[in-house]
């Protein structure tokens, strides 16, 4: 089959749906692909970069769209490049199904088998192609540099012969993946960062980045399908809202990216709020696509009102076309990988995949948006503590020796063996094993206060606890075939496979991060 890559209709964008390197993973699949003359020329990508890996490059756009099996694009194509593909042909991009029906008709008729890159669900399976996430955390990083462009003044506190300069203070309202890549990109340039969310699960990460948690006193949680926020009762809107209007008299910037899919963004900022924010202060709303949460987010452009510079801009990845292109183009291969079983250069639609049956909107002459709900994998909540321990209280009662009748004789033997050990063994040999006790204790109870989800990266610390055993066991190996050697070998033994065991997991965990070529 042939993969072709256009250039983007838009004059506005600068992505491309595929670069050098994703052609070359897609030709590994078994497909040949052909890309317009030019349309990686704004995000970086010469034609010479796409020829060197095998694709071959076309100024003649209708060959493209004629004589293409399959299409990848960012944007949803125009009329007239639909009416030029032929039928039974696969477009792959960002379509946005829910708002453009008209779209989805055309495509139907066409009987093309299209499908939306941001339709993709959010579960772990799919965490590879979500297209969505990819952009998001473009966007919520350049909200940063834009606020910083526009904010007169430095994110981070400096001391200077010249005088005392503050910190930034920034708001984060909103803290899926793009209010947590704002988080982090702001904390970085040294600001004070303060993060509002509906989720009350998102705590701990938006604290874990070393900000503030602003939380409601409100018996409410804002948890939605999807990993999305759902819409508040209006008791906690109005909270919500005194908490807004009192940030905005103190912060310096206000970062909004409050959208819930398929509605209009939610008003969060009012006129007022804004009109009582520090001179100089900015704005960056990331829902001006959708009406803005600001009340004065005018779309796709910025604006100045009450001395208060409000960012509207709707095409922020596209403000960093080449890091953009990269990982959506690297979302289109994971998927093509799952398309493409055998990498014989066939494109199989199995619409029996729940991930594959989410993101196709039309195929076979027929539509098929919106498709069924993709439950995530059920999570058990834990018990709070007063119910855990109202069952302890319900449970049936146990007698003295029953709750603590092995812990005392488990003491008793250990102060036995400890008192007839000391009774022979010599005083340094006491004193060395004093210290391992208390080794043991302390590492025990160093390891098992760990969360759980730190225990793999934990192994490449061990590796060094396990360096210094290796190194004292070697001092013990004097050459004579004594208790000591022994016992220094086994260590050794035992430690290297410590060593080597936690090299290869933290090799297998950094590969899970690293680029593939």
């Amino acid at each position: 089959m042939l993969v072709a890559i256009p250039r983007e209709s838009s004059s506005d964008e600068h992505r491309v749906a595929g670069t050098p390197q994703s052609v070359k993973k897609i030709k590994t699949l078994g497909y040949d692909v052909l890309v317009e003359s030019g349309c990686g020329e704004q995000a970086g990508f010469l034609d010479d970069h796409y020829a060197a890996v095998g694709a071959r490059v076309t100024s003649d756009g209708n060959e493209l769209w004629s004589s293409a099996d399959a299409v990848l694009c960012i944007d949803p194509p125009t009329a007239s490049d639909i009416d030029r593909m032929k039928s039974g042909a696969v477009l792959i991009g960002l379509l946005w199904p829910a708002k453009n029906p008209e779209l989805l008709d055309t495509l139907r008729q066409k009987n093309i088998s299209a499908l939306s890159m941001d339709c993709v669900p959010r579960i772990s399976r799919a965490q590879k192609m979500d297209a969505l996430s990819s952009m998001a955390n473009i966007a919520g990083y350049r909200a940063v540099i834009e606020a910083a462009s526009q904010f007169g003044g430095f994110f981070t506190g400096q001391i200077t012969a010249a005088g005392k300069v503050p910190p930034a203070k920034v708001l984060v309202i909103g803290a899926g993946v793009a209010g947590l890549s704002a988080i982090g990109t702001a904390k970085s340039l040294g600001a004070i960062v303060r993060a509002f969310d509906t989720r009350l699960a998102v705590k701990e990460q938006i604290e874990s980045m070393g900000a503030e948690f602003l939380e409601l006193e409100f018996e409410e949680s804002g948890e939605g399908a999807g990993g999305y926020a759902k819409v508040m009762s209006d008791e906690f809107i109005k909270a919500e809202m005194e908490l807004f209007a009192e940030q905005a008299k103190e912060v310096d910037i206000i970062i909004t990216t409050a959208l819930i899919p398929g509605k209009p963004a939610p008003r969060l900022v009012t006129a007022d709020m804004v009109k009582s924010m520090k001179p100089g202060s900015v704005i960056v709303d990331l829902a001006a696509e959708n009406g803005g949460n600001c009340e004065l987010t005018q779309k796709g452009r910025v604006v100045k009102e009450h001395d208060v510079t409000v960012v509207g801009y709707t095409d922020l990845p596209s403000r960093l076309p080449k890091q953009s292109s990269i990982l959506f183009a690297n979302n289109v291969v994971n998927l093509l990988v799952d398309l493409t079983p055998e990498k014989d250069g066939q494109l199989t639609i199995d619409t029996n995949d729940e991930v594959v049956r989410a993101v196709v909107v039309t195929h076979e002459g027929e539509t098929l948006w919106p498709p069924p709900p993709v439950e995530p994998s059920p999570v058990a909540a834990p018990k709070p503590h007063a119910e855990l321990a109202a069952a302890a209280v319900e449970g049936a009662p146990q007698s003295f020796w029953k709750k603590w009748g092995l812990t005392i004789v488990v003491a008793l033997v250990l102060v036995s063996s400890l008192l007839f050990i000391g009774r022979f063994a010599p005083a340094s040999f006491m004193s060395h094993l004093t210290v391992f006790v208390l080794a043991v204790f302390v590492g025990w109870q160093l390891i098992w206060n760990v969360t759980p989800a730190l225990h793999t990266p934990l192994m490449s610390v061990t590796n060094a606890i396990s360096g210094i055993i290796i190194l004292g066991a070697i001092l013990q190996m004097n050459g004579d075939f004594s208790f000591a050697t022994i016992f220094a070998f086994v260590a050794v033994l035992i430690a290297m496979i410590n060593v080597t065991g936690g090299f290869y997991v933290t090799q297998r965990m950094l590969g899970m991060f690293r680029k593939q070529d």
